[in-house]
């Protein structure tokens, strides 16, 4: 368990804190390019607790400004975008990208105002339809964005989603990096679907082993398969805020979340699922985008969203799926069917990683042998925090990009074989190059 002191730290991400000072210095994926059209709509944004628009101008730049108009609050988002700038619809200013003032149409020709008063602004860089924002201090010149493959294969080969978490973004991460639930929450009770053929299912008590890198944490979960041949799930864990989950037989495509702080209750979670050198098949895409029988695959299908209003942030990426609904949960299905009787994958770990709380109280956990990823990974992330706040330490992530080059691997080995040195090669990825082995 955590001290309520370290939950604190390792949970709250504002201004100012040490865990958002610590994010602060990486770039954020936090909008999909498509959705952000040149002239169009201003989009409400929530980013580690601060309040900004998001708007595309005439000439196609990405801009991210604080939603409070500097002359005295008025909403920015809703603001005309109209001639290479958003203008304020209660005095007509005008900011462009970059937060400078364009126009002041209600000031005198003299006024020198345009000169020293601007709008928060936050440099945005667009890379393969991800719009991804610095929030760093403008005294320093950003990093280089960060070489993480799901963002680098070709469009055809990725699929890219977004959708709202009502809880604090470690509990969602959390959630993925625990390799120990995923046979039991997502199982079946009627001996059906792929789940219930999976390896996994054949030894459902894991252990653990976790190791340190200068990229996060590896997270080894080892079953038995008998006739001495181990399976050896690695989930990693990417500083500040990413996982990944490895492939498996009949799924061969790499996973993984973006868990990004919205505020301290609220998370966007960006899925990602890609194939390192395939085209996705367009049966899978169909599953993504568009769920299965009516049920939720590890994205959130169109069907998923219920729209809010535009001054919600991220309004058209919230869903039914909540604790205000139940997550939808069907009780006769869970007598009859699923384990869970929740209508989904990313529904059920939805569910669990929202817990009684938005920030749940880990003085009262309990933790387990399967539980020493989540304990490693949190102690990690104190001790990052800690080196920057205490000696200004970054990690290695912010400035070589490379360091991010990683894979989750799910791998069969015989008995004895140190799972680590067998998965070296293959957990670095390598653009252009297949897995390397047969998932």
């Amino acid at each position: 368990m955590l001290t309520h002191e370290d939950n604190e730290r390792i949970t709250r991400i504002g201004p100012g804190t040490p865990m958002g000072e610590l994010f602060r210095l990486f770039w954020i994926p936090f909008y999909l390019s498509c959705d952000l059209i040149a002239d169009g709509q201003p989009k409400r944004i929530k980013l580690l607790n601060e309040d900004l628009v998001a708007f595309r101008d005439s000439e196609n730049r990405v801009g991210l400004i604080a939603n409070g108009c500097p002359h005295r609050g008025a909403l920015l988002m809703f603001g005309r975008n109209e001639e290479c700038g958003l203008r304020c619809v209660y005095h007509g200013w005008k900011f462009d990208v970059n937060g400078q003032i364009a126009d002041m149409p209600a000031e005198p020709p003299t006024s020198r105002l345009k000169e020293r008063i601007r709008a928060k602004s936050y440099p945005c860089r667009e890379r393969n339809g991800v719009v991804w924002a610095y929030l760093g201090p403008d005294t320093v010149e950003p990093p280089p964005l960060p070489n993480l493959e799901w963002n680098l294969v070709p469009p055809e080969n990725v699929v890219v989603t977004l959708r709202v978490q009502e809880c604090n973004w470690l509990q969602a991460l959390e959630g993925e990096i625990d390799s120990a639930h995923a046979p039991i929450l997502h199982g079946r009770i009627d001996a059906k679907g792929a789940i219930n053929e999976w390896m996994a299912t054949r030894d459902l008590k894991p252990m653990f082993q976790c190791v340190r890198q200068e990229f996060g944490v590896s997270i080894g979960a080892r079953r038995r398969l008998g006739n001495d041949l181990l399976y050896w799930r690695v989930n990693q864990f990417l500083l500040p805020f990413y996982s990944l989950v490895p492939p498996q037989s009949k799924f061969p495509e790499l996973s993984g979340h973006a868990w990004v702080p919205m505020d301290d209750e609220h998370t966007l979670c960006l899925m990602f699922s890609y194939h390192p050198t395939q085209k996705l098949p367009e049966r899978m895409r169909s599953v993504f985008l568009d769920g299965h029988n009516g049920r939720e695959s590890g994205h959130p299908s169109r069907q998923a969203y219920v729209p809010k209003s535009q001054t919600t942030p991220y309004a058209d990426f919230w869903t039914r799926f909540n604790p205000d609904s139940g997550f939808l949960h069907d009780y006769e299905s869970q007598k009859t069917t699923w384990f869970s009787g929740l209508p989904g994958l990313w529904v059920q770990d939805a569910a669990c990683q929202a817990g009684l709380q938005p920030i749940y109280d880990r003085t009262q956990e309990n933790l387990c042998t399967t539980d020493a990823g989540i304990v490693m990974t949190r102690r990690f992330l104190l001790d990052a925090a800690a080196d920057y706040e205490q000696r200004r330490i970054t990690p290695p992530g912010v400035d070589d990009p490379d360091v991010m080059m990683v894979r989750a691997v799910s791998l069969t080995l015989p008995e004895g074989t140190e799972w680590l040195e067998a998965g070296r090669d293959v957990m670095r990825a390598r653009l252009g190059a297949d897995f390397g082995y047969q998932p």
